[in-house]
């Protein structure tokens, strides 16, 4: 069976390549700006997960196979409410972070699971998982030299649990994975609820 990861996000295969899945990449091309701006007063949790939904959908439309399709979507909520996806460049993440700097914020991450049977989808799930993210203090020249490496540019909240960030995260209360771009707990009752096993693509 086809495991596809419908993202492009480096994190998520690593996440999945530990848990001894080698999946196929897929890039969706979702425009997400514009799906976001389609949807009426989401809340967070809904945005991420119809954004996962619809990458998992657009690229479940080119498969013709049996394969199991996994779409995810990350967004981080701050401690004043307002909700944040990649920041783009080194100007916003630097404000994120002058906010962000000893507070906690929420990580949500939206899965869509959908099961193909010769191209055709014939079982879906759906869901998201919440996640405590307590940052850390970086002293100007660390969070100088952190914006630097490009690193918080292209990940949701401008951080990451895996990688450089990881020296600014004091702890997290849930799922690490989540945090990391993939829920494993959550991806496998997911699978669990289109019949498969997480067994079946090991």
């Amino acid at each position: 069976m086809r495991f596809v990861l419908a993202s492009q996000s480096p994190a998520r295969l690593a996440v999945l390549r530990a848990a001894g899945v080698e999946p196929v990449v897929r890039v969706s091309g979702v425009d997400e700006d514009a799906l976001a701006a389609s949807l009426a007063d989401p809340t967070p949790e809904e945005l991420v997960t119809a954004l996962a939904t619809a990458k998992a959908e657009a690229i479940a439309r080119d498969e013709d196979d049996d394969a199991v399709v996994v779409g995810c979507d990350s967004m981080l909520r701050t401690a004043d409410g307002e909700v944040h996806g990649k920041p783009g460049t080194v100007e916003v993440a630097r404000e994120r972070w002058k906010k962000m700097a000893g507070t906690t914020g929420t990580l949500l991450t939206g899965h869509a699971v959908l099961r193909l049977r010769g191209g055709r989808v014939v079982a879906r799930a759906v869901g998201h998982e919440a996640t405590l993210v307590r940052f850390g203090r970086p002293s100007d020249d660390e969070l100088e030299a952190y914006l630097a490496t490009g690193e918080p540019l292209h990940v949701a909240g401008a951080f990451t649990l895996d990688g450089l960030g990881g020296w600014f995260v004091d702890g997290i209360d849930g799922d690490p994975s989540s945090v990391i771009g993939i829920s494993l707990p959550l991806t496998r009752a997911l699978l669990r609820q289109v019949d498969v096993a997480v067994s079946d693509i090991w």
